[in-house]
C-alpha cells in the first residue's frame, strides 16, 4: 500500500482522516473499521474454518522508513510470489508488504488487543486478492481485496529467527527515507507454530481506512528481544537534520466492532453436546483453557479495571 500522504502530522492524526479528505469519509463514517479489541467471551467458534496456508518459498524486498511507519515490501520483479490462501479466504491473495507497529513502552504499541491488552508490538502481512485485482493499490478500495495477518509481538529471550533478519537492519533505516534490502525471508518461518487464529472483516488501518480487509489474528505471538525492541525504538519520524519525534506510538486507535462477529477455529470445549451432532456448528462457548501469558493479561486488565478473565489466547502445547 503506498503511502497516502506524505505529511506526518496528518498521518498521526487519526480522528481527522475523514474530515481532511473526503476520500477518506470511512474514516469517520464507516461500520467495519479497523484495528478492533477482540472480546473473548465474544468468540464464535466456527468449525468450518481451515488451517492458513502460506507459499513456503522465500522471498526479497526491501525495507523502507517512510517517516510514518516501518514498512518490509517485496520486490516488484520477483519472479516467484508468495501466495496466502485457505483459512477464512475464498481466494488466493498475494504477499506484498509487512507493517510493524509498536509503542515508546511496553504497555502499548499493537493495534488490535485482547480483551483490552496491548501487545508492545504488533507485525502484519498484507496481501492482494490476486483472482479479482491486478494490484494492491486496486485492491485496497474493492471488496474482499487485501488479507491482513496480524502477528503480536511479546518480549522474549529467543527472538523469532527470521524477524532477527529483520530486525538486524534496523540501524540501517533510522531516519525518515531510508532504505535497505533484506533478503531471503520466509513468511511461513516468521509466523508462530500456531493453526489457530480469529478472523473479521475489517478495514486498513490508514487513512482512507477502506473496508476491504479480512483480518486474520494468529493465536501466539511471536518473539522480539528488548534489544531489539530497544534499536525498533531508535527509529525516527524525520531526517538525520531533523530527526523529529521517534517513530513508534503508530497504532491507529480501537474501533467500534458495531455488532461484526469475530470468528474463531478454537474449540475451546469439545461437550459431549457438539460431539454428539451429525454435522459440525457454529456455537459460542465461554471456557477457556489458560496459558502462559494469561496472569500478565488478566494483571493488565485488573491495573485498568477489566474484569478478569481465564485466558486470552489458547494455546496448544
Amino acid at each position: 500500500m503506498e503511502p497516502v500522504t506524505n505529511d506526518t502530522r496528518i498521518y498521526r492524526s487519526p480522528a481527522f482522516w475523514g474530515l481532511i479528505n473526503p476520500q477518506w469519509n470511512m474514516c469517520n463514517k464507516g461500520r467495519r473499521q479497523s484495528p478492533i479489541n477482540v472480546e473473548p467471551e465474544k468468540l464464535l467458534f466456527d468449525p468450518y474454518l481451515r488451517s492458513l496456508h502460506i507459499d513456503k518459498h522465500k522471498i526479497s524486498g526491501t525495507l523502507h522508513n517512510t517517516g510514518q511507519s516501518l514498512v518490509f515490501r517485496v520486490d516488484k520483479d520477483t519472479k516467484q510470489h508468495v501466495n496466502i490462501s485457505s483459512g477464512p479466504l475464498a481466494y488466493r491473495y498475494q504477499f506484498e508488504e509487512i507493517y510493524f507497529h509498536y509503542g515508546t513502552d511496553n504497555n502499548q504499541g499493537s493495534e488490535h488487543h485482547i480483551h483490552g491488552y496491548s501487545f508492545p508490538g504488533e507485525i502484519q502481512l498484507y496481501g492482494f486478492n490476486k483472482e479479482l485485482y491486478h494490484n494492491m493499490s486496486e485492491a485496497q478500495h474493492k471488496a474482499q481485496g487485501i488479507v491482513g495477518i496480524s502477528l503480536m509481538l511479546q518480549i522474549g529471550d529467543t527472538p523469532n529467527p527470521e524477524l532477527r533478519i529483520i530486525t538486524s537492519a534496523f540501524n540501517k533505516v533510522l531516519y525518515k527515507g531510508s532504505s535497505t534490502p533484506i533478503r531471503h525471508i520466509s513468511l511461513r518461518s516468521l509466523l508462530p507454530n500456531t493453526e489457530q487464529y480469529m478472523t473479521y472483516e475489517g478495514s486498513t488501518t490508514h487513512p482512507g481506512c477502506w473496508e476491504s480487509a479480512v483480518w486474520i489474528i494468529l493465536n501466539k505471538p511471536i518473539y522480539i528481544t528488548k534489544q531489539e525492541l530497544y534499536a525498533l525504538r531508535k527509529l525516527m519520524q524525520g531526517s538525520e537534520q531533523t530527526p523529529k519525534a521517534p517513530l513508534g506510538n503508530n497504532a491507529r486507535p480501537l474501533q467500534a466492532l458495531h455488532h461484526r462477529t469475530v470468528r474463531t477455529n478454537i474449540d475451546f470445549a469439545n461437550t459431549g453436546a457438539s460431539k454428539a451432532q451429525s454435522c459440525p456448528t457454529m456455537y459460542k462457548d465461554m471456557y477457556y483453557k489458560a496459558n502462559r501469558w494469561t496472569s500478565e493479561i488478566s494483571a493488565r486488565g485488573r491495573e485498568r479495571g477489566l474484569p478478569d478473565v481465564d485466558s486470552v489466547f489458547h494455546s496448544l502445547p
